[in-house]
């Protein structure tokens, strides 16, 4: 699927994730760059963009990156994500970059940085596994 497939399946089918402003900047046959711009709502108190909110990046980030290479598969789910956070992310501009590091039949596993300001320091490391339904 292209960057305007995936966004465009995303606004069809989860449109409750509108909120986070997701932007597909790129796709292949195995990473992705997803951009969001974090405002006032994904901040905690210190002006530090919250976890939850970076963890969301990263869930839908992988969850396109997955449709990217299997298709449109709407009931694919996470059954594991993984974040370590490794410096405050500054409010503005956050980016996903990822890859896949195993896809399977059943399973399919990636790898996430995540970005804020800088881009050659990441915010936070995340892995997520995301099962894929058998085909009827």
């Amino acid at each position: 699927m292209t960057a305007e497939m995936l966004e465009a399946f995303n606004q069809e089918h989860f449109p409750q994730v509108d909120h986070l402003g997701l932007k597909v900047d790129h796709v292949d046959d195995h990473s992705i760059t997803v951009s969001m711009t974090t405002t006032e709502r994904h901040l905690r108190p210190g002006g530090t963009v919250s976890g939850p909110t970076m963890m969301e990046l990263a869930d839908a980030a992988m969850y396109l990156l997955l449709l990217a290479q299997i298709g449109p598969v709407a009931l694919a789910v996470t059954t594991s994500l993984n974040i370590n956070f490794l410096r405050k992310p500054e409010p503005g501009k956050m980016i996903a970059k990822g890859r896949i590091l195993k896809l399977g039949k059943t399973l399919a596993t990636g790898e996430f940085s995540l970005f804020a300001g800088d881009p050659d320091a990441p915010v936070a490391h995340v892995t997520a596994t995301y099962a894929i339904p058998p085909k009827r």
